[in-house]
């Protein structure tokens, strides 16, 4: 029995030194997962509004490229949505 209260002590002393490893881990990840945890927060949130989402896009297209860039990317975005909803369907129709 004394072997086994001895054996219990030292592996309570291993948990304990092992404990105070991770929790010197956990602090030096801390920050870096705080801040992948607001940047996910900030993807959510754009993500549910994804009105506020095209708006910010639209802003950065038409600040590098102007009203005219920006017609000029809606429109072969419309014929790009056009092609590809018209080779789905011919697609879907020989299957």
């Amino acid at each position: 029995m004394s072997a086994v209260m001895q054996r219990r002590g030292e592996l309570l002393a291993r948990i304990a030194a092992q404990r105070g490893q991770v929790a010197q881990l956990g602090s030096r990840w801390e920050k870096p997962l705080a801040l992948a945890d607001q940047g996910l927060a900030v993807a959510r949130y754009l993500r549910d509004r994804p009105v506020l989402m095209a708006g910010m896009v639209a802003l950065l297209v038409m600040r590098r490229r102007g009203i005219a860039g920006l017609l000029r990317g809606g429109l072969r975005g419309w014929q790009a949505y056009r092609y590809f909803t018209a080779a789905s369907a011919a697609l879907s129709s020989r299957l």
